[in-house]
């Protein structure tokens, strides 16, 4: 059976479809419509409409890790739809920051999100069976703290400041006829950690493609391409990223690994 994924926000407009800096799609497996994040804001309602998508047919909602331009969008998605549980990991929490000497800023989901919507809100731990052929996966590489400290990004704690390890990140995994795809979007683990997550993880299973952003518009061309390079490494098949990638980084990408890239944008619609 067909599985469809379509990009309802994304950095890049295209026709007529609306974009800004964050990320959501919406998959269409035989389990049931997921949908993948919800954007900065309530663009994704405005680009639904366009896309003659119903808000309250989804069956399930993913926040695929705790940062503004991935959750802005939740409550609007919350209050429209009646009924879709939202599936977080149990280590997210209001607490992510840009940190920089004494420059600090909030770079988190919405401060009261998971307390309002307590009752739609299912934290998850470990590997997560969603639906049928559908898996919530964490990270299980060790020390991306360092990966936190290099990015700027920190968590606010009891303790103090700590460099983010993105235990609040986790990978949407559906499994497909052509074999699994991963969504993570911004995959902040780096990719090539994240194919390899989900492949030790599901050994008698073939990983057949990566959609989602690599946080790569702040990287140099040096670091795309060696990035390209273990990506290429793994054998995965097909690569559709954009938000945090950069039409710089795409560029490098398309160079390095040819057709299996390609481009993400609003609206753009993938059938596997």
């Amino acid at each position: 059976m067909e599985t469809k994924f379509t990009v309802i926000v994304d950095n890049i407009a295209d026709n007529g479809i609306s974009g800004e800096w964050g990320l959501s799609i919406l998959i269409e497996h035989e389990s049931g419509r997921i949908l993948l994040d919800a954007g900065a804001s309530d663009l994704f309602l405005e680009n639904m409409k366009s896309l003659d998508i119903d808000v309250d047919t989804i069956d399930h909602a993913v926040l695929s890790h705790a940062h503004y331009d991935h959750a802005g969008g939740l409550p609007a998605f919350l209050e429209q739809n009646s009924h879709a549980k939202l599936y977080v990991r149990e280590q997210t929490a209001a607490d992510c920051y840009a940190k920089k000497f004494l420059f600090r800023k909030y770079i988190g989901i919405p401060r009261r999100m998971l307390v309002k919507y307590a009752d739609r809100i299912e934290a998850v731990s470990g590997d997560f069976r969603l639906a049928d052929g559908v898996f919530l996966i964490p990270h299980k590489t060790e020390g991306l703290e360092a990966v936190g400290k290099r990015e700027m990004m920190y968590r606010k704690t009891s303790h103090g400041w700590k460099p983010d390890d993105f235990s609040h990140e986790q990978s949407l995994v559906v499994d497909t006829d052509k074999g699994l795809v991963i969504l993570n979007s911004c995959s902040h683990g780096g990719a090539y950690n994240i194919i390899n997550e989900v492949q030790n993880t599901f050994p008698d299973k073939k990983v057949y493609g990566l959609i989602g952003g690599f946080h790569l518009f702040n990287k140099s061309e040096a670091e795309i391409r060696d990035f390209a390079g273990r990506v290429r490494e793994t054998g995965i098949g097909y690569v559709c990223t954009g938000h945090c990638t950069g039409r710089r980084a795409f560029g490098i990408l398309r160079e390095e690994l040819g057709d299996i890239a390609v481009q993400m944008r609003s609206g753009y619609r993938i059938v596997i």
